[in-house]
């Protein structure tokens, strides 16, 4: 069975029923923007190994690139369920953001 699609209120609402039922409580938003810095250094260490000069250690590969944007994902979400942030209208908020500033910045950059 394929698992279904989620949507980003439908992850924010799954995120806080796994904390409400297995995590106990949410960690405070210090604690987790610790953690999420964390979770981000782990994929920056894998992704610098992968795709930069460095070479893998024995324990690690680039199959766990995936797990830590999923571990990124989550915490990330634990911080806006905490601080009562909807990710859905924060997307839409940047999306609307960049096309604006950035409509033509790119199209015109002869670097790209």
């Amino acid at each position: 069975m394929e698992p279904s699609e989620i949507t980003l209120n439908g992850l924010q609402s799954e995120v806080d029923d796994w904390i409400q039922t297995i995590g106990v409580r949410y960690f405070s938003e210090l604690t987790n923007l610790a953690i999420l810095m964390e979770e981000v250094g782990e994929l920056s260490r894998l992704m610098a190994r992968n795709y930069g000069d460095q070479s893998f250690k024995a324990d690690e590969s680039a199959d766990k690139i995936p797990s830590e944007i999923g571990d990124i994902l989550f915490v990330l979400t634990c911080l806006a369920n905490q601080m009562g942030i909807s990710l859905q209208d924060a997307i839409q908020s940047t999306i609307k953001k960049n096309t604006k500033r950035d409509f033509n910045r790119h199209k015109n950059n002869p670097k790209l």
